[in-house]
Parts: structure tokens; sequence; C-alpha cells
């Protein structure tokens, strides 16, 4: 079976290497791994591309950077133009420590022409676990923020992931690393473009649901690592604001609601974002006195 692998590199080409040496080691699975560059800096994204030319990998750079979803739709569409059947769409900074990783994955796929997207157990290099999630709530759910901040948080895992343990048809998986069946992807009309960071899971959760004929699965049985590396890249406001307006875009375009329950979440949305930009500027000032 051969599959594409796509990497959206975003200044990011150390991660990329470290990721292709994982993929190379996969066995009994034939591989194409595509970096999209989504317009790195200029030093970066030469090294992107001199290193697909050492390792034998497709690289396609992005004349502008529109998003992580539109991104990762021109990996998609090059995948479809090539005739396969299954792409893997993974971050950079993915391991797989488990040679037949791709190859399990295809056969899940394989075995059950219902999946649409798959995803295995997503832990961090401490063993947190970040696959599957749980379904995003409407109207009624909205204020749930609120009491979780009094909530004691699970040590292995978030509070919004759900059962973890065992194998199942699931409401969401995490995006940083997922198989996707080319046909659904092409029924949808690809990745849903309009949100250029956050909420993409959401979304491909409803795209999947609202179709009606279409499954997500979680496999507990293979294990990639997200050595994600959680660091402050400058001030968090403007990161708040652009999840504020996928969100936004998710509840008016996804979410179901009458327009009732949509100005409550749009208004619980609101009240959540200023809570946490006030937060931060009071932490701000306490620190720098």
């Amino acid at each position: 079976m051969r599959i594409a692998v796509i990497l959206l590199n975003y200044n990011s080409a150390a991660d990329c290497k470290k990721c292709i040496s994982f993929l190379h080691k996969q066995e009994k699975v034939d591989t194409e791994i595509v970096v999209v560059d989504n317009c790195s800096h200029d030093q970066d994204r030469l090294a992107a591309k001199e290193l697909c030319q050492e390792l034998g990998c497709t690289f396609i750079a992005n004349e502008e950077n529109k998003g992580y979803n539109a991104g990762n739709n021109v990996g998609l569409r090059y995948a479809a133009g090539k005739g396969y059947e299954y792409a893997l769409i993974a971050n950079p900074d993915m391991e797989f420590p488990q040679a037949d990783y791709l190859r399990r994955m295809v056969d899940i796929m394989e075995s059950d022409e219902k999946i649409a997207i798959c995803g295995s157990d997503i832990i961090t290099p401490e063993g947190i676990h970040q696959s599957p999630m749980k379904r995003d709530g409407d109207w009624r759910d909205s204020y749930g923020w609120f009491t979780g901040f009094f909530k004691r948080q699970p040590k292995d895992t978030y509070d919004f992931i759900d059962h973890y343990e065992s194998s199942h048809y699931c409401h969401k998986v995490s995006g940083c690393c997922l198989i996707v069946r080319m046909s659904f992807i092409k029924e949808i009309n690809y990745f849903d473009e309009y949100p250029f960071l956050y909420c993409e899971e959401a979304i491909l959760s409803r795209q999947v649901e609202l179709s009606g004929k279409w499954k997500m699965y979680y496999s507990a049985d293979i294990q990639a690592v997200h050595r994600h590396v959680k660091n402050e890249k400058g001030d968090p406001i403007p990161r708040f604001r652009q999840w504020k307006r996928s969100r936004m875009y998710f509840i008016d375009r996804y979410e179901g609601d009458h327009w009732v329950g949509k100005c409550i979440a749009k208004t619980a949305l609101r009240l959540y974002i200023n809570t946490m930009i006030c937060a931060f500027r009071i932490k701000r000032i306490i620190k720098h006195g």
C-alpha cells in the first residue's frame, strides 16, 4: 500500500528532519513524504527544500500563508492528483517509535469502509494523552469553562480528552496526527480554510458527523509521540483573539443551535476570552511590578 504523508512546515525544518527519520523507518508500507512549506523565513524554507532533496521527499512551497488547513489542503490536492487513497497529516514535531505505525493505520482504514478519519493514541514525552477528544457541546455547555477553573485536573490527560484506553468510534481525534480517506476529503471539498488557526479538529469532527455515513475512529493500540514544546511566543493576546474568531465561525457554521443558543454560546465565548486576557494582563503586572 502506498500512502502520502503530509508535513506542513512553518519555520520547523529541524523538526521535519527528525520526523522524516522516523517515517523512513516505517515497515511494509510505501510512503511519499510531502513537505509543504507555509511561507517560512527564507533560511528555514531553504533548509526544508534542501532536506527534501537530500532525503527524496517532495517539496512544495506556498506563495502565501493562508493558515493551517489551507496549507494542508495544498498537500492533499497534490495527493489527490497522484491518486492516493489515504494521506497522513502530521505535525513536524511528531515521532513514530512503532515501525509498523503507518501499516497498522492503513489496515484499520482498509478493514472498515465507513472510517473517514482515523487517529491513534497520541502522548507527550511526559506520558500525557492527547487523543481522542470529547464531542464539542452546544450552548448548554457554553459556561463549562467557568466550573473548569475549580476542577481537579487528571495527571495523565486533559479534561477534554475522551476514553483513550480502548479503541472505538469517536467524536474527534487530535489534529496533530491523523490519517484521512481521500474520497471523503474530496467529498467535503477539502478542509475548511476559513480558520487561520484553531478549531480545525472541531470543524472536521462536525463534517464527519453531518455526512450521516462516515465515521471517525480512534485506535488505542497504535501510538505516536507529540514532542511539542509549549512556550510563550510573545504576547498571547493575539492568539486568544484568533481562537475567538475561529470559534465564532464554528458556532455560526457548524454548531447547529438555534439563534438564541448561538447568542448564548457567543456571549459565553466573549466572556471567556476577556477573562483570559484580563488574567494574563494581571499576571504580567504582578510579574513586572
